[in-house]
């Protein structure tokens, strides 16, 4: 299957009048952000989005992405690949109108267009794919290097005991009594 690359920005009402369907793929090195967040990613992001009218003539577009990448494991700080996926549904409103964001359904969420009615596709997937990113990376217990034996669970012991500071006043409080 060839890989078709998707437009960077489009304009949501023109395509869902014409009831657009876009499969196809975005270079990772266009994802600046994403790439940060990230040890590596693979080379194509798999993006799917139709664009309609739904039944109260709204203009709404949503789909799906998938990504693979590699995050590094916060218990034992090795490296393991992770697959994102993620599910959008968005609806057009122009510039910062919040009655018109308020109107909206509450399955749709808002996405702004710019001046010329056209939405940064780019931004706003790189935007989904770093939302879905596990907010603590770590491997399944059975695949991370380290074992239950290798971490340490318990109590702590207790420090030595410090005289408290503010006695001299209590006795003294006491001694004027």
């Amino acid at each position: 299957m060839q890989k078709v690359k998707l437009p960077h920005t489009v304009d949501p009402v023109k395509s869902a009048v014409k009831r657009s369907d876009y499969r196809g793929v975005i270079a990772s090195k266009d994802l600046e952000r994403l790439n940060e967040a990230v040890v590596s990613c693979d080379e194509w992001v798999n993006a799917e989005v139709q664009f309609e009218k739904d039944a109260q003539g709204l203009t709404v577009f949503h789909g799906h992405l998938s990504a693979q990448v590699t995050l590094i494991c916060q218990r034992c700080n090795g490296e393991f690949p992770h697959s994102l996926h993620t599910e959008f549904c968005f609806s057009p409103v122009q510039g910062q109108d919040q009655q018109e964001a308020d109107a909206l359904p509450e399955a749709y969420e808002p996405v702004e267009v710019n001046d010329h009615g056209e939405v940064d596709l780019l931004q706003l997937f790189e935007d989904e794919l770093i939302i879905s990113l596990p907010i603590v990376a770590l491997h399944a217990e059975e695949d991370c290097g380290l074992g239950k034996d290798d971490m340490t669970f318990g109590k702590i012991s207790p420090e030595h005991e410090r005289p408290n500071p503010f006695a001299v006043l209590k006795e003294l409080k006491r001694d004027q009594e």
